[in-house]
């Protein structure tokens, strides 16, 4: 364990739709290697609590209902990545979510590189996680939140005691809002929309690794550590 904080990781990328479980494997990446995970909505949130240029100009976009435009979300990425934290590698879960994002993730590597060769920032490992949608919608339309406690439950893979009765205080289960089919439904439809070039941007590039995200999660986990072990490091790449 103490072998692989020392190692130099590099990026790495993980891609894959809501619920398919990348929040839980970049938690295990970031205890594994001493890394940190970066999620760009967490980004986002900070830079707009914080008041800072990029945060505000984003706010603006969001109360007029607009998405945040790709030049504002890569500013928040490059301003994140240059801590020193960063140096040995980190983990991007959300970015890049197009293939103008990706290719713009290539070229602020290697200048990075360029800038300051004790960067280990070479090309990213670009792992997809591949699920089969009917289970997904399962786990994510079953999905009930106890208000009070905040406990999870699936009404269909751990279904409370009694039905829509939180087991520990008994409080009425709710939906949340993120949580009923047709957010969900548009959710994986614009990953799709967005991902599927950024997958095939990486697959053209040989730098593309399919994980099967239905298993249980320590298998995934075990699959995900012997890759990223296994991987050659390239340098970075980009215009």
């Amino acid at each position: 364990m103490a072998e692989e904080v020392l190692r130099n990781i590099g990026p790495i990328v993980l891609l894959g739709p809501p619920g398919a479980g990348k929040g839980t494997q970049s938690k295990r990446l970031s205890d594994r290697y001493g890394i940190p995970q970066i999620s760009t909505g967490d980004l986002l949130r900070e830079n707009v609590q914080r008041r800072t240029d990029l945060g505000i100009k984003a706010e603006a976009q969001m109360s007029r209902g607009e998405l945040v435009p790709d030049n504002l979300v890569c500013d928040m990425v490059a301003w994140r990545l240059r801590d020193q934290d960063c140096e040995r590698g980190f983990i991007l879960d959300g970015f890049p979510r197009t293939a103008i994002q990706a290719a713009w993730l290539d070229a602020f590597l290697k200048h990075q590189v360029l800038e300051n060769p004790k960067r280990h920032l070479c090309s990213p490992i670009v792992v997809r996680f591949d699920v089969d949608y009917n289970k997904l919608s399962l786990r994510l339309t079953g999905r009930r939140t106890c208000p009070t406690c905040g406990r999870i439950y699936n009404v269909h893979l751990q279904p409370p005691l009694v039905d829509e009765i939180c087991d520990v205080d008994g409080t009425k289960l709710i939906i949340r809002d993120d949580d009923r089919y047709e957010v969900i439904q548009e959710r994986l439809a614009t990953y799709e929309r967005q991902t599927m070039p950024v997958a095939e941007y990486y697959k053209k590039q040989g730098r593309l690794i399919s994980v099967n995200a239905d298993r249980p999660v320590d298998e995934v986990t075990a699959e995900l550590f012997q890759d990223i072990e296994n991987h050659e490091t390239a340098p970075a790449s980009g215009d």
